[in-house]
């Protein structure tokens, strides 16, 4: 997607009049403006940080059965020696981007899948899921939300309590 702040052009008619007009494209994902409209009326006005739509899109992609984590590998790396750091908390974002406008927001996701789930199925599982939690809950109509799979995870892989036989008694 376009990385712009919008730009306004003028247009010369040729007979000493010019006209402008305005393009307006979201600036950034989620580090643009800290805030947006989402609704102004005469009795005040509502904005919504792209850190909320994020947090929202991150929760509803994670209630989808089949959803093992977020983030691809180095975003999961990182977030496995933060969970092991006291104090620093967790990032409940990671695998998700946002751009946010004044009444539209596209999605970007990075999810593990666990083994034996459809992913075509699942992934038009957390695409509906994530647009009717974000229109819903910010009221901003959701353009787009692109899913990419990076990994596939094993049951195996979290038996870690199986012991260990030693090679030597």
């Amino acid at each position: 997607m376009a990385q712009n702040s919008g730009a306004t052009t003028g247009q010369s008619t040729g007979v000493g009049q010019s006209t402008n007009t305005e393009q307006r494209i979201p600036e950034t994902r989620s580090g643009g403006s800290p805030s947006r409209l989402a609704d102004e009326t005469s009795q005040g006005k509502t904005t919504i940080a792209a850190g909320v739509v994020q947090k929202i899109a991150a929760i509803a992609a994670r209630e989808v059965s089949g959803v093992h984590a977020m983030g691809g590998g180095v975003s999961r790396a990182f977030g496995a020696l933060r969970d092991r750091i006291p104090g620093s908390g967790t990032s409940s974002t990671s695998g998700v981007q946002v751009e946010v406008g004044e009444k539209q927001a596209a999605v970007d996701i990075d999810i593990v899948v666990e083994y034996g789930a459809s992913i075509v199925d699942l992934s038009r599982s957390v695409r509906r899921n994530v647009i009717t939690a974000v229109e819903r809950m910010c009221g901003l109509e959701v353009t787009e939300v692109n899913i990419a799979v990076n990994d596939i995870h094993f049951p195996e892989d979290d038996d870690e309590s199986r012991p260990v036989q030693s090679r030597v008694e």
